[in-house]
């Protein structure tokens, strides 16, 4: 996998252990507009790396240097993520840069088998465990909404990177139990909700607790205990 070097200013000393994977997509109009914006000194923004459509990955930062690509963030009772994790920026403009019809941009398969080629590389590395893959959504879900309910989390399970329930079975465990156990911050819980179905339920993201959605955050649970 080639990779190009664009360094950003944008980045300090770690003051955790390294031990998650944070992916995000740009919400920028452009791949460039977004590179720009990360190698701002003045943006104060970075990540480690961005993906461009076309599957080139440019790396911003070193993986062993703390980007700042999670903001006030919190998963499994751990803050501090920029100390703790390494942020992957995918272009697409998401929910702030729709497409005509007003869709959610598509993510191109070249861009996301390189998704999966560096994401796969990074935890191999740095021994991230399962449970320590999310998205920018999963660990801020009162402010972000990214990568999207577009984006396909289950296609990267298959590759061994996050989990994906294969067997969903009707539960009674309380939502909020069950988010907590995978590692929500439920303090918002309309956010806490909106954030689980945008990874594991994308085709209703509302917010409400219906039994779909209690079940499959059971499954997700207990895949969380045993991982």
């Amino acid at each position: 996998m080639k990779i190009i070097q664009r360094p950003s200013p944008n980045f300090n000393e770690r003051k955790a252990p390294l031990d998650m994977l944070v992916l995000h997509y740009t919400g920028m109009e452009t791949g460039d507009a977004a590179l720009e914006r990360m190698c701002d000194e003045e943006a104060s923004v970075s990540a480690h790396y961005m993906i461009r459509e076309c599957g080139e990955v440019v790396q911003l930062v070193a993986e062993d240097k703390r980007a700042w690509h999670a903001g006030v963030s919190r998963w499994q009772g751990d803050e501090d993520l920029n100390s703790r994790s390494i942020g992957i920026e995918i272009v697409n403009g998401g929910h702030d840069w729709p497409d005509d019809d007003g869709a959610l941009p598509a993510y191109p398969d070249a861009q996301i088998d390189a998704v999966i080629a560096l994401s796969k590389a990074i935890i191999e590395r740095w021994s991230i465990p399962q449970t320590r893959i999310v998205g920018h959504s999963d660990i801020a879900p009162a402010r972000k909404k990214d990568p999207g309910e577009h984006f396909p989390w289950k296609r990267l399970s298959e590759h061994a990177i996050g989990f994906w329930p294969s067997v969903v079975e009707p539960s009674s465990a309380p939502l909020a139990a069950s988010l907590m156990a995978i590692g929500y911050d439920v303090e918002d819980g309309h956010a806490a909700i909106c954030a689980f179905q945008r990874r594991w339920r994308p085709s209703g993201v509302t917010g409400a607790p219906d039994p779909d959605t209690v079940n499959i955050a059971a499954a997700v649970a207990y895949l969380y205990s045993v991982g």
